[in-house]
């Protein structure tokens, strides 16, 4: 190979978000493995290698120094429940106590945030990790501090090499995410452009839905991107590369806001300019712009200069053709052409913001740059946050008992029938039980299927490479995929997992014993999750659909106040503003996934997702309303606002606030209001001489209108579906 085609290959390897991860776990456990070896001490490597898993588990981003101090928590937490195993596990009823309690108070943690959430889920991970290797002594009382110093050292060992990794490329992180958002911002304004196409009968409701789907990951990347900041940027004032990285993200912010925006009923477009090219110059413009979006996220990602010229040429034929149909000046176009011409502008504007993103730095700075951060303060904010869930309506809290409840039962279990290697039941149960039926069903699924695929694999591989050192190689290359694929392709890192563990036992023994055991153990450990998940406080999206439906419909209402005191007081993207902006999206983001979730349950608990999707379609359609009025703010104080404009808007607040109110509380929604009616025919009353912002703000008032109807007759059918059910 060339040595310029090395290098791109190098630098595109290097820029992969999974390699820089999977290459930490490779020296980790190929230090170990050769630290072994050359010692004789074979007997060694297993719970080595498993303090390297439970650590790289615990693993969350952070700057070096947050994350030398939660590496200082890991050990510790892990430290003192490996030595409660050694402790206790010769008194089984004071040992399943423990176990219950700790499993609920660790699963607890998860009300304080992803990152507590992350090291308490490693923690019982360790904890179970440190019964096998008592189990394997068969509860012989050899050396008290032997495992939990093997198993915390070899955490110890994963963990500095991540310090060290996070304290040489601490913007490694921040460039990955970045690119995969605005990654996904492309792949929605491609999406987003088929809404465009002039195509009359379009399936304009499924191409919503799909697009409502997107707009769920580029949530999710925004989500990541701002706490991946937020942990470079502190409290302090950001350095140069963060203050580029966080124009960055505020970029993407006004690009997302735009790009969700909508102007008017694309059907009612497309059936007026049908035999026009308007709507294809439209179409063109905002697919190359997503096109351009993506570009830019493998510029970020590689580290490349990023240039954006494609777009003069398709913004300058999409004004022509808007001239050309002002010309004709058909007086039934008239409306209709002040919405294209929003349209144009909110495309011109996109356009400078990816020509903007080609030097982010002569970029001015936010008005106000402060970014959320919902970590606890204090002792006193965690107890406070504990508190309110320790409710059974609180989704931790019930996630809390049913693990507690199955790792129980799954420790009666291989008491009562005594299988080799029972504690694997215990492990099982904890990666596959799930918060909810769906994400458990595709674990299970999943988990089952790895492990067949694993057990295959390495009874071929031990025929087949029956060298020990070979076996060793193995072993850590399985570890590697594990580690790879264990968020995106979960059945291919169950293989792993299972070859690696089979190539370990095997330098200490012979493996061959371990695959009845581990298949049986597997299925019992599912079957004991499924059954918790099942039985044990479920929590079926379809019962809590009225709650998800009415959260999204209440940060809608929020964020149209917000967007209306911009108007008011000037365009400013301060915290209360992109906060409101960010909860609307996050509940649009919620109720799809709510729903892909429900489509996973049994029938009868997903009577309502037809309803569901439908209020999706309607949500999102909303929401894209919504961000035109927010992406058209100006900086002028008061100019687009009217008293009818300023008592419209109030209006719609409150009939948002109302829809929500009935479907939280379950009471029967008037499908019709005359007041509503008569608002939304008062908003479609244009004064000819009104000028373009009021008579943009208004028309969009009058198309959110328009949804409360449908909104009010979905809502009373899913509270009737409700209580049928």
């Amino acid at each position: 190979m060339p040595p310029t085609r090395f290098n791109e290959t190098l630098r595109r390897l290097w820029a992969l978000d999974k390699f820089s991860y999977s290459l930490r776990v490779f020296v980790a456990l190929t230090g170990s493995m050769a630290l072994c070896w050359q010692q004789d001490r074979m007997d060694l490597l297993i719970p080595l290698f498993l303090g390297i898993i439970a650590s790289a588990l615990a693993e969350t981003d952070d700057s070096w120094q947050g994350r030398l101090t939660a590496l200082l928590v890991t050990l510790g937490c892990f430290s003192v429940a490996s030595l409660s195993v050694e402790l206790l596990f010769p008194y089984p009823w004071v040992f399943v106590g423990a176990l219950a309690l700790a499993s609920f108070g660790l699963t607890m943690l998860g009300a304080l945030g992803e990152r507590y959430a992350t090291i308490a889920s490693a923690t019982l991970i360790l904890s179970i990790y440190t019964m096998i290797g008592v189990d394997q002594r068969d509860g012989a009382p050899t050396n008290l501090w032997q495992e939990p110093v093997l198993l915390v050292a070899g955490a110890a060992w994963y963990g500095l090499l991540s310090v060290l990794w996070q304290a040489v490329f601490t913007h490694q992180p921040v460039q990955q995410s970045l690119a995969k958002l605005f990654r996904e911002l492309g792949q929605y304004l491609k999406l987003k452009s088929a809404l465009l196409e002039p195509v009359r009968q379009l399936d304009v409701e499924a191409r919503r839905l799909e697009l409502a789907r997107q707009n769920g990951k580029v949530v999710a990347a925004l989500n990541a991107a701002k706490e991946i900041i937020l942990h470079r940027v502190g409290n302090g004032r950001p350095g140069p590369k963060v203050s580029r990285y966080l124009k960055l993200y505020f970029l993407a912010q006004d690009i997302h806001e735009r790009a969700s925006s909508s102007h008017y009923a694309y059907n009612e477009l497309a059936e007026a300019f049908f035999h026009s090219d308007v709507l294809f110059r439209c179409q063109r413009l905002l697919r190359q712009q997503g096109g351009a979006c993506q570009a830019l996220g493998r510029a970020i990602r590689m580290r490349q200069p990023f240039d954006y010229l494609d777009g003069a040429q398709a913004l300058e034929d999409l004004n022509k053709s808007l001239e050309h149909l002002r010309i004709q000046s058909n007086p039934a176009w008239r409306g209709l052409l002040r919405s294209l011409n929003a349209l144009a502008r909110n495309l011109a504007t996109l356009d400078r913001l990816l020509i903007d993103a080609s030097n982010p730095d002569a970029l001015a700075e936010a008005q106000d740059a402060s970014l959320l951060d919902r970590s606890p303060k204090g002792p006193k904010d965690v107890w406070e946050r504990l508190k309110q869930n320790l409710t059974p309506t609180s989704l931790v809290f019930r996630h809390a008992l049913r693990m507690a409840v199955a790792l129980t039962a799954g420790y009666g279990v291989l008491h009562l029938i005594h299988p080799e290697q029972g504690y694997w039941i215990l492990l099982t149960t904890v990666f596959v039980c799930q918060p909810n039926f769906g994400a458990t069903r595709r674990k299970l699924v999943q988990r089952i299927a790895g492990t067949l695929l694993g057990l295959a694999l390495g009874w071929a591989l031990f025929d087949l490479f029956p060298s020990a050192l070979v076996q060793s190689a193995f072993a850590v290359i399985a570890g590697v995929i594990f580690f790879a694929n264990r968020a995106t392709r979960y059945t291919l890192a169950t293989a792993a997992i299972t070859l690696m563990v089979l190539f370990c036992f095997n330098q200490v023994g012979n493996s061959y014993g371990l695959f009845l055991p581990r298949f049986v153990d597997t299925l019992i450990g599912a079957l004991i999750a499924g059954l918790a998940v099942i039985f044990i406080l479920p929590d079926w999206q379809g019962r809590r659909l009225n709650q998800v439906v009415a959260n999204t419909l209440t940060c809608n209402s929020r964020y149209l106040r917000q967007i209306m005191q911009q108007y008011a007081s000037g365009k400013r993207d301060d915290l209360a503003y992109r906060l409101a902006r960010r909860n609307a999206h996050n509940a649009d983001a919620a109720l799809s996934t709510t729903l892909s979730n429900m489509l996973m349950e049994p029938g009868h608990f997903r009577k309502e997702a037809d309803v569901g999707f439908r209020f999706l379609v309607l949500s999102h359609t909303l929401l894209s309303y919504l961000s035109a009025l927010g992406a058209h703010r100006s900086e002028t104080p008061g100019e687009a606002l009217t008293p009818t404009i300023n008592d419209a808007a109030e209006q719609i607040a409150e009939s948002l606030d109302c829809i929500a109110q009935g479907l939280t509380d379950r009471r029967p929604i008037s499908i019709h209001r005359d007041e509503e009616d008569a608002l939304a025919k008062a908003l479609e009353q244009l004064p000819e001489d009104m000028d373009d912002r009021p008579r943009l703000v208004q028309t969009e008032l009058g198309l959110i209108c328009r949804q409360l109807g449908a909104l009010r007759t979905l809502a009373a059918h899913l509270l009737n579906e409700g209580k049928v059910a």
